[in-house]
């Protein structure tokens, strides 16, 4: 089955097990991969960084995280045709719109959100009952 896979990356232990899952996914099909960051300004952003370096840009830091992401994770060759989307907006939305059409989505099972103790992250949780594809959880070790 070749198609589009959509991978949500944001620098994680989880995130990055499901990078390297949906590369290999990607070369057994003879799929493209996609792999998908967001950002957002916090509703409280003026107050709670009144201070904040006027040259602070979360949609660079997102795609820092990204490149970084897929440079450490994936070979060079696999790194080069990857297709890295860098969304404004929460996180399940931009992987939902960026599952539209797409043969697979692959998330890890937690990021960073600060809720260790679930089972399944808010993400994961939200995409695996929303999303307009089949979806892969990648779990993380048995130590996470």
């Amino acid at each position: 089955m070749a198609g589009r896979i959509v991978v949500g990356v944001d620098g994680s232990e989880p995130s990055l097990k499901a990078l390297k899952w949906a590369a290999g996914q990607a070369a057994l099909t003879g799929g493209s991969l996609q792999t998908v960051i967001s950002w957002e300004y916090p509703a409280s952003w003026a107050t709670l960084m009144p201070g904040a370096a006027p040259e602070f840009d979360p949609e660079r830091l997102a795609k820092q995280i990204l490149d970084e992401s897929i440079d450490q994770t994936l070979t060079p060759g696999e790194a080069a045709a990857v297709t890295r989307t860098v969304v404004g907006g929460n996180a399940p939305q931009a992987l939902l719109d960026a599952a539209r059409g797409a043969a697979l989505l692959v998330v890890g099972d937690r990021g960073y959100s600060g809720f260790k103790a679930a089972m399944l992250g808010s993400v994961s949780s939200h995409v695996t009952q929303h999303a307009p594809c089949p979806v892969v959880v990648v779990r993380g070790g048995g130590g996470d």
